[in-house]
């Protein structure tokens, strides 16, 4: 069986799209997780943000539809500065909600760890560490961790201010108006 010669070109030509296709697509994965995982960082160095390089926000457009993943329990500076050295259990789990890790071999520690995945790759991740002697806190790791404004404003975006109608103008505030009838 002959085959024409156009026919062999253009199948070599689709041949080359698909390839270049499936090469494109590939550069959206991460060999085969579906996340990279975040630096493990000590607790002391408190919130830590990875972001993306320009060249992995380029090849985000072939990559499928990646939505937001939030994981642990977010701990705000707020949350943070309520808590005192000398609290019961409860008192931490009032102030903090229920830790997400308890050891059955470290009983007097409680880990509160927290990971943000944005869908553009960026990565955020937390982590505080409280350590209890007598059923009480000795201790406490987090850091540098936002606040609850920030936090809101990273998954958010900046809050945009409403202007009603009924509002004085810029120029009315502070100005004496005076009419003059002719």
């Amino acid at each position: 069986m002959r085959v024409a010669i156009p026919v062999l070109n253009r199948f070599s030509q689709l041949a080359a799209i698909a390839i270049a296709a499936l090469a494109l697509s590939a550069c959206g994965s991460f060999g085969g997780r579906a996340r990279p995982s975040a630096p493990a960082t000590p607790a002391s160095a408190g919130a830590q943000t990875v972001t993306v390089t320009p060249l992995q926000k380029f090849f985000w457009i072939f990559s499928p539809y990646r939505p937001d993943i939030q994981q642990g329990n977010f701990i705000s500076k707020e949350m943070l500065a309520q808590l005192q050295v000398g609290q019961s259990r409860d008192q931490v789990k009032f102030i903090l909600g229920t830790p997400l890790l308890t050891d059955i071999f470290h009983q007097d520690r409680w880990d509160y760890p927290f990971y943000l995945a944005r869908g553009n790759g960026e990565l955020t991740s937390a982590k505080v560490v409280i350590f209890f002697k007598d059923d009480k806190v000795e201790r406490f790791e987090g850091g540098n961790l936002p606040s609850e404004q920030e936090y809101i404003a990273q998954i958010a975006g900046p809050a945009k201010v409403k202007v009603s109608k009924d509002a004085p103008k810029k120029e009315d505030v502070g100005a004496a108006s005076i009419k003059i009838n002719k």
